[in-house]
């Protein structure tokens, strides 16, 4: 039997959304009022879900503390109150999209659950603008 447990978590940062390699006008174009060269700001939320079996020693598919931890250590404490762009290595060189990030946070947290557990993640920009990534 597989549950899915969930954690939901919070971090704020700004970015900016452009190309190195296009035109101010092209980015302006395509990326409108993110393409701010001063950069602009969201209050994002963040659903970290792992799916598994349950196990039969513990109940759990997988410890929530455990859990909330690698998302403060991993995600939060390299995120919050960061300049996405200048701040994160990340996107040095990866336009830092809702979509980037989500993929981001989704290989940063990987590695820490199990093989033999799916990870989903979901990323609110904004209370009507999120995106989800389950991996390849």
């Amino acid at each position: 039997m597989k549950v899915t447990v969930s954690r939901k978590a919070h971090f704020n940062a700004a970015h900016r959304l452009y190309r190195k390699d296009w035109t101010n006008e092209k980015n302006d174009l395509v990326f409108g009022k993110c393409n701010n060269p001063n950069f602009h700001g969201h209050n994002y939320d963040l659903i970290v879900s792992v799916t598994g079996e349950i196990d039969q020693e513990t109940g759990f598919v997988i410890d929530v503390k455990i859990l909330a931890d690698l998302i403060k250590e991993h995600i939060e404490d390299a995120f919050d109150h960061k300049n996405l762009n200048l701040d994160v290595p990340e996107f040095e060189n990866l336009n830092p999209t809702a979509e980037n990030i989500v993929v981001v946070i989704w290989n940063k947290l990987r590695n820490y659950i199990s093989s033999d557990q799916e990870l989903e993640i979901t990323l609110y920009e904004t209370a009507r603008n999120f995106v989800t990534y389950k991996g390849e």
